[in-house]
């Protein structure tokens, strides 16, 4: 399973039509769009949760293409970041 990072989606975004782009590419296990906290518009990012073959491929079908009158870009995830600190 591999998450992926959505950038630059429109306000209007919903995890239904999200879905609904992705599942082109394969079965989507799981999506989450990043709201407003006042306005619950979509605040421009998401990740997508994919079977890996799957993921490699909504990430070369969809990088760089029109979603909603927007360039949207996926890419893998890199997971949370410690701001740079190591252990020690």
């Amino acid at each position: 399973m591999l998450t992926l990072f959505v950038r630059n989606l429109p306000p209007t975004t919903t995890e239904a039509n999200l879905t609904e782009l992705f599942a082109t590419h394969g079965k989507v296990f799981d999506i989450k769009v990043s709201r407003d906290l006042f306005t619950g518009k979509a605040r421009g990012t998401a990740t997508v949760n994919m079977e890996g073959h799957e993921a490699r491929a909504a990430i070369a079908g969809l990088d760089g293409s029109d979603f909603g009158g927007n360039s949207i870009y996926v890419t893998l995830d890199k997971g949370p970041r410690n701001g740079g600190r190591g252990r020690r």
